[in-house]
């Protein structure tokens, strides 16, 4: 298709639609999601017309263009996937030769830019769905799929405002066409629904529900069924839950080769239409039993699409004869592909969560003996998508009456700062073993080994060694402070915030670092931690330390996991953003 011809046929396209430089509750609901799922700080459905671009969805938009809801080609990144129809992802626009001088960068703040084409059926771009970060971002691939799910969703809906925008006209001139034009709005707006609902599920149960919930009051079936093929040809049930347990069972694992409704559409790649019992027992007949047995009717399946072939299939089941119409057909082909990819991404995250939780335990290793001191220690990561992360504590038994103790955090919240934070713990711990030496010197030794070997390594960490008082009475803590949370001294007479804080790990060469000592009263506690545990985007930082310190005073003579699960859960509890490391050290009374 020529540009001219391409450019036609958008500019039409886009009137079928009836959107402009207005916000439209729909794509509105896209905005918000790319940037709360993506956590950027602007989401924008953008459709290119003849002249200049609109924004019907735009969510953090500065003024006044989130206000105007439109802007000039001259400020379009979108412009250039218009003839690739491709992904256009940037780290840097400020920086990269297809958009430097771009006037998105100076006057919309766009820096970190990734956006998805967004098409009409015949594949026309008509825009694209963005995420934009004002800052440079390096876009991973777990958001960019994210992304293209969010897009294909968009598109979907723009499809079908095209599609109904001639049933809504002809609606004017005739009032026979209400009922249709409403069905077809009510199916565009369940599979928006279903675009959204299905990006946070993590979990087939999540999908099942997700997809129950979605279709009930609109096709309301007695039953959704969701089966998935394993790699031995079998077919295994992913919606037992919904069933009565011994059904369930019946049903868990069955062949590819069974003649049932969601076998017949793996089998054969197509939709499987069941619209009453006599169809049932004709094409189904080792559905028969249960369908009897439930009080079931009629049934369709459709095929869930994967790159190399259907990977299982969506069932709908009804407790009277249903037939479905050719719009009802295309929302379910529409919906099971969403489920598919909802379930690929669960299928993946399992696997990621499950290869994560080994790292983790490798990583932050069990505490040692450390009698007669007491110790405790917790580990929560920020990612529930990775289940790992750049914060570590450790404890260290030196010798019988010297323990270490270290709480650190390296940049960033994934499995690459896991694997730093494990080569920096090993250095760590190598050289506390080898080198009897201040807190500070062990530290400047630990920056010189990553310079040597070419770990470029940016870290916060608190190194301590708890160490007997020279007369034999009570214990003293050395302690070194590279750009730390500071440690906190808990006791009957209250906290006390042990400063002294000098650069990070991986700051410029030659800063100096200083050593700190304080004396240990009996029964006293030492709280290190990390700064997920007190970080908020709403409170200043200094305000969170004074209200840790106030609390943390009330829990001084709580056993340790207790005192560390209540500081988590008033502070943090499910919801915060970064990893949080806890240690806690008590001297004997």
């Amino acid at each position: 298709m020529s540009g001219d011809v391409a450019a036609a046929a958008r500019v039409a396209a886009l009137g079928r639609t009836g959107l402009t430089a207005a916000a439209d509750p729909a794509f509105e609901r896209f905005a918000v999601l790319v940037r709360d799922v993506l956590r950027v700080p602007v989401g924008l459905v953008v459709l290119v017309e003849s002249d200049r671009q609109v924004f019907p969805g735009a969510c953090g938009l500065g003024e006044p263009w989130q206000h105007r809801r439109q802007a000039p080609l001259s400020h379009s990144f979108c412009q250039h996937l218009m003839d690739s129809a491709a992904p256009l992802v940037i780290e840097d626009a400020r920086t990269d030769p297809r958009v430097t001088g771009s006037l998105a960068i100076t006057e919309l703040n766009v820096v970190g830019y990734a956006g998805m084409p967004l098409t009409d059926e015949a594949g026309v771009v008509l825009g694209s769905l963005c995420a934009i970060d004002t800052v440079p971002r390096r876009w991973t691939r777990g958001e960019l799929t994210l992304l293209a799910d969010l897009a294909a969703a968009c598109s979907d809906s723009l499809r079908l405002r095209i599609v109904t925008s001639g049933a809504r006209q002809c609606e004017v001139e005739s009032r026979a066409l209400t009922t249709v034009s409403d069905a077809a709005f009510d199916r565009s707006q369940l599979l928006l629904r279903a675009s959204v609902a299905l990006v946070n599920t993590r979990t087939a149960d999540d999908v099942v529900a997700a997809v129950r919930d979605l279709v009930t009051g609109t096709l309301n079936p007695a039953y959704v069924g969701v089966s998935l093929l394993d790699r031995g040809g079998m077919l295994r049930l992913q919606s037992s839950l919904a069933l009565p347990a011994h059904v369930a069972r019946r049903w868990e694992h069955y062949v590819g080769a069974a003649t049932t409704p969601s076998a017949l559409a793996v089998r054969d790649g197509a939709t499987v239409l069941l619209p009453d019992l006599t169809s049932v027992r004709t094409s189904a007949p080792d559905a028969v039993d249960t369908f009897l047995e439930m009080g079931w009717q009629s049934a369709a399946s459709v095929p869930l699409p994967g790159l190399g072939g259907p990977v299982g299939a969506l069932t709908f089941v009804w407790k009277r004869p249903y037939t479905l119409d050719d719009a009802e057909q295309t929302v379910l082909a529409a919906l099971a592909g969403y489920v598919a990819q909802a379930l690929q991404r669960a299928d993946h995250l399992v696997s990621q969560e499950n290869a994560a939780a080994v790292l983790q335990r490798a990583l932050l290793s069990d505490l040692p003996d450390v009698a007669p001191f007491e110790v405790a220690a917790r580990y929560e990561p920020a990612s529930h998508s990775e289940q790992v992360g750049g914060d570590w504590y450790d404890a260290v038994r030196l010798d019988a009456e010297r323990l270490a103790l270290i709480i650190g955090d390296v940049t960033g919240h994934d499995i690459r700062a896991a694997a730093l934070m494990g080569r920096l713990r090993s250095k760590l711990r190598l050289l506390l073993v080898d080198r009897h030496e201040a807190p500070a010197a062990l530290l400047r030794r630990l920056e010189a080994a990553n310079r040597a070997l070419g770990d470029q390594i940016t870290a916060t960490a608190v190194l301590a060694y708890l160490t007997p008082n020279s007369d034999g009475h009570g214990h003293q803590l050395h302690w070194a402070n590279a750009g730390h949370p500071s440690p906190l001294l808990i006791d009957r007479a209250g906290t006390t915030v042990l400063t002294g804080r000098d650069p990070l790990l991986g700051a410029p060469r030659h800063l100096p670092r200083a050593s700190h000592t304080r004396h240990l009263p009996p029964a006293s506690t030492v709280l290190l931690y990390t700064d997920g545990l007190i970080e908020t985007r709403t409170q200043p930082f200094d305000e969170r330390e004074r209200q840790l310190h106030a609390v943390a005073a009330d829990l001084h003579g709580l056993p340790l996991p207790d005192l560390l699960d209540q500081l988590y859960t008033t502070f943090a509890g499910d919801d915060h953003e970064d990893d949080i490391a806890l240690l806690a050290v008590r001297t004997p009374p």
